[in-house]
């Protein structure tokens, strides 16, 4: 039966058309943002997954800046103690040569003098970031230090920074010290600290010098009336001193390495979660370039039935002689 009133045709070929409109702007949607779930109406349970791996994203990318920052205070500390190694190397070498006969032991202690100013500018300039992991100015700076290594989420949605430490009191044997000097009271500090002497049994309390704000132990020094005994004593003092720091550089060394394969795995990580988004809500573009043209082209031949149905209606007026 033929309507003027109700063109059945026309209201089927406007549905399909707006079908095909709706069909043809999501694709171009999904080839102009390259997302297939843009949004949660898309696909609410993607949507979810991918938004809570994007902020994980986000704080694991912070952490990996985390971790350059605590490798840069490791450096700046591992490459502060070596060089006072090498300081301590020239120190233990002036001793020996202060054993030889003839030798003007005053003048081979003003080159001493000197050795220890070195040490010091290295202790105080061995910061990063305020953070000086060789020189101790007061109780506040005997902390354990904490690096951010990264950013984990349980199985419950609970979540987690994972850190690096590092334990200033934690070496294998005593005295447990880490910083190389200590002006608050000498004992955290490995040149001012009397411990290595009195383990030696020897006849003074030696250190390399004292802390500034304590000056309770003899420092060694050489002068016209020092003994070839005591001389052996300094030495071997400086000795053990130079054993606990190639400690504390071994350790220093070791965290360093552990962190630059933290940060190599922080970034795999990313880019894991990265790839694992993209799976869930990037569009293919190759797919949706098809599509494109079929819906192009269905979109057309809508807009021609419903030209063709509207006309149907005109073609009732020859019925009246028209």
């Amino acid at each position: 039966m033929s309507s003027i009133i109700t063109n059945t045709s026309a209201t089927v070929a406007l549905q399909t058309l707006r079908k095909a409109g709706a069909d043809l702007t999501g694709t171009q949607q999904r080839l102009s943002t390259g997302l297939r779930v843009e949004q949660a109406a898309d696909n609410a349970a993607y949507w979810s997954i991918a938004t809570t791996m994007r902020s994980d994203n986000t704080a694991l990318s912070a952490a990996s800046d985390a971790l350059g920052l605590g490798a840069a205070m490791v450096d700046t500390a591992y490459s502060g103690m070596s060089q006072a190694i090498d300081v301590m190397s020239d120190i233990k070498a002036k001793f020996v040569a202060a054993t030889e006969s003839g030798v003007d032991k005053v003048k081979v202690n003003d080159e001493l003098t000197q050795l220890k100013h070195q040490l010091r500018s290295i202790a105080v300039s061995a910061s990063f970031s305020g953070q000086n992991w060789l020189y101790m100015n007061s109780d506040e700076d005997n902390v354990d230090r904490s690096i951010a290594a990264g950013f984990t989420r349980d199985e419950d949605g609970g979540v987690a920074v994972q850190t690096i430490s590092y334990e200033l009191n934690s070496l294998w044997d005593t005295p447990d010290v880490s910083f190389l000097i200590d002006d608050e009271s000498g004992d955290s500090g490995i040149i001012t600290n009397s411990a290595f002497a009195d383990r030696l049994g020897t006849t003074s309390d030696w250190v390399l010098f004292n802390g500034a704000r304590h000056q309770s132990h003899r420092e060694m020094a050489l002068s016209a009336d020092t003994t070839d005994a005591e001389i052996q004593e300094m030495l071997l003092v400086a000795e053990a001193m130079t054993s606990k720091m190639v400690q504390v550089g071994s350790r220093l060394g070791s965290l360093s390495s552990r962190i630059s394969m933290q940060a190599d795995f922080a970034a795999d990580l990313q880019d894991a979660l990265s790839s694992g988004v993209g799976r869930l809500v990037d569009a293919d573009m190759e797919q949706e370039s098809s599509k494109l043209t079929a819906k192009q082209t269905q979109q057309q031949l809508a807009i021609q039935s419903l030209s063709i149905a509207n006309s149907s209606p005109r073609s009732l007026l020859s019925l009246f002689g028209q």
